[in-house]
């Protein structure tokens, strides 16, 4: 009898924090995603570190099948990962065993961290792991009590990863679809039409989940809502023309609320938008990331890319300079989700090396290097 009132309980929490969510968020304000001040950042990495470590304390790795190989491990231990993203292949009945290694791997490291073990766990057609959310954001933004199905998903959410030993989830999606049937409503991602309801719901989300102690991701920065239904960023080039303000109405509202509401990580779309950058992706803009997600909206927190292999990048390099265009363009993390690890290592030796000659500050890196440890910090 007292689960009920748990969950009212919890729902109440949740509409607290969407009491502030839903407000104004000032351009520049503080927020609450965890992120350390900048005066103090730079203070946090001696200048003496080893580049190759510090590189990799900002890329996510994966890898293929049930176990993680000893290349992995070794890299865990050495601190050269930041974390580990898991896909379906991966989720079998060694997953237990799998995590329970990585994490010992994580212990041994010269700076014992909590590895950041993510997974994509939207709900409906979008789940890595058995289990909850099995609402899409489609069903849950259509619910008799949107808020309510909203909570239970992110509830759920949490639940299902911390049942499997995962701290991460990269989810919610906040994109606004603008035509039924498109890219991101296809697949029942987008809770609405409605940026505000979309805020609402995907706050409510987070809220839930991070409560339990699983970090969100609000996903993808400025919003795929306006894609067609053939435009996948993770197969080809696409280029969204959305007017500046209605990609700031709609597409960026969510947000505001996102932000307000303590969400933890934000990744950007490899979409390009040219009203904000006619000639790079967002994640690989810092008019996009720096301009309009941290001064513009005021977010602290973690920084993540979409898949570094994602076939909207084809003509940007490869994984090497992919990887150096983004943490220059302000993303902390580098999702290296290909499942080759040497992916990841060629990530983190150009990284090495674009920190080595120069070519990105070295002020700037330890400044996404704290912003990632304090979020590893945080959790379990």
């Amino acid at each position: 009898m007292m689960a009920p009132f748990r969950r009212v309980a919890q729902l109440g929490s949740v509409l607290l924090v969407l009491g502030a969510a839903l407000g104004p968020v000032p351009a520049g304000s503080t927020t609450r995603g965890g992120g350390l001040p900048t005066e103090r950042a730079a203070t946090v990495i001696s200048q003496d570190q080893d580049s190759r470590q510090l590189a990799g304390r900002r890329i996510v790795l994966s890898y293929p099948g049930s176990m993680p190989p000893p290349g992995v491990l070794q890299a865990i231990r050495e601190g050269r990962a930041a974390g580990v993203i898991l896909f379906r292949d991966n989720v079998t009945s060694q997953l237990a065993e799998a995590v329970a290694q990585l994490k010992q791997a994580a212990a041994e490291a010269p700076h014992p961290r909590p590895l950041l073990l993510m997974t994509d766990q939207e709900g409906g057609k979008v789940r890595r792991l058995p289990g909850a959310p099995e609402l899409s954001a489609r069903s849950a933004g259509s619910a008799p009590d949107p808020l309510a199905a909203a909570v239970d998903s992110g509830t759920g959410a949490a639940a299902t990863l911390t049942g499997a030993g995962l701290n991460v989830n990269l989810a919610p999606v906040l994109d606004v679809y603008d035509t039924p049937d498109n890219f991101i409503d296809h697949f029942e991602r987008s809770y609405s039409q409605d940026p505000y309801r979309v805020g609402e719901l995907g706050s409510a989300f987070l809220a839930a989940q991070q409560g339990l102690g699983v970090a969100a991701t609000a996903k993808h920065f400025p919003g795929l809502g306006s894609a067609a239904q053939d435009e996948n960023t993770d197969l080809r080039p696409v280029t969204l023309p959305v007017p500046l303000s209605q990609l700031r109405t709609r597409g960026e509202a969510p947000y505001q609320a996102a932000i307000a509401a303590g969400v933890r990580l934000v990744m950007a779309s490899w979409a390009i938008y040219p009203a904000l950058d006619p000639d790079r992706p967002a994640g690989l803009s810092p008019t996009v990331i720096q301009g309009e997600l941290r001064d513009r909206l005021g977010f602290d927190g973690v920084t993540i890319t979409d898949a570094l292999e994602a076939g909207a990048l084809t003509p940007f390099g490869d994984t090497g300079t992919r990887a150096v265009t983004a943490a220059s363009a302000g993303m902390d993390l580098l999702l290296c989700s290909a499942r080759d690890p040497q992916q990841a290592e060629d990530a983190a030796a150009a990284l090495a090396a674009a920190l080595d000659s120069g070519r990105l500050d070295r002020a700037a890196f330890a400044e996404a290097v704290a912003r990632v440890d304090a979020l590893r910090d945080a959790l379990r």
